[in-house]
């Protein structure tokens, strides 16, 4: 089976193109956990799988490493807005995707030899605890700066679904042994009956913030693309950036708008790294 190994600000895939290579029926799942193996597989943070739609230009969807499907990832639409550009799968610069999280439309910007930097409008923002999901007691409209019990501590979080359900946390410095610490008890809070990422976000001034994050299924990766998205309007909501900023994550910038018409827009690269050729074991 062919593939191709891309990431986005170092948030790596192994994509599989079922557009142009007609595949076998298989539990994408299982593969997923196979091929993400960083030791006995390719080694990536997930696996993405591209098809025919009909309702948009292609479909995209997305496997973690632990097998479970999430609605959306951002690096990974645009790696495959990058990789239909590059390969002329599609003659035309903005494509339409279908995903779990419904349409979403990437356009490339630019693009040379295996890089391509790819806009993508993220659609608007879901603040509503039912939209996220999030289950609490109180009767509000949105989760901004909510209590959150965490084993006895109470941690400050502001909620938000960019087609799949985040929780930012504001701190003081952001370091990798925080993320570590409190994500995985943050992703399994009974709080959130699907899980959540979490950013945790260090203002640096209203048009930088620096992010990391724990991401449902994956922990710790080098960037999150809604997450990025997740934190740009969570820090509007409480008046810590503008509505427009980058968004500095460790393995580079994302520049992130909130527009007035609502709908989140992302701006960063994709790049493909290889290609390869897999034995499938399952």
């Amino acid at each position: 089976m062919q593939f191709k190994k891309v990431h986005g600000l170092g948030n790596d895939f192994v994509l599989i193109d079922s557009l142009t290579n007609i595949q076998p029926i298989i539990d994408w799942g299982k593969l997923a956990v196979e091929m993400c193996n960083r030791n006995f597989g390719v080694g990536a943070d997930g696996l993405v799988v591209i098809s025919a739609s009909a309702i948009a230009d292609i479909k995209m969807r997305i496997f973690n490493p632990d097998g479970t499907e999430p609605e959306m990832c951002g690096n990974a639409i645009r790696t495959v807005a990058g990789y239909i550009c590059q390969h002329h799968i599609l003659d035309k610069r903005k494509i339409t995707v279908e995903t779990k999280a419904g349409i979403l439309v990437p356009e490339i910007i630019a693009s040379q030899g295996t890089q391509a930097l790819v806009k993508v409008d993220m659609g608007p923002p879901r603040l509503e605890p039912a939209q996220i999901p999030m289950i609490i007691e109180e009767n509000i409209k949105k989760v901004i700066n909510y209590p959150l019990k965490i084993n006895g501590e109470t941690i400050y979080i502001t909620c938000i679904s960019m087609g799949n359900p985040h929780g930012v946390i504001f701190v003081p410095e952001v370091t990798s042994k925080l993320v570590s610490s409190m994500g995985p008890t943050i992703e399994n809070h009974p709080a959130f009956p699907n899980k959540t990422n979490v950013e945790f976000v260090q203002v640096l001034d209203r048009e930088h913030l620096k992010m990391l994050v724990w991401e449902r299924g994956a922990g710790p990766t080098m960037a999150c693309g809604t997450g990025a998205c997740a934190t740009l309007v969570a820090a509007y909501l409480n008046d810590l950036a503008e509505r427009k900023a980058t968004v500095h994550l460790a393995g580079g910038d994302l520049e992130i708008e909130w527009a007035e018409d609502n709908r989140v827009y992302m701006t960063g690269p994709a790049i493909q790294v290889f290609s390869g050729n897999y034995q499938i074991k399952v």
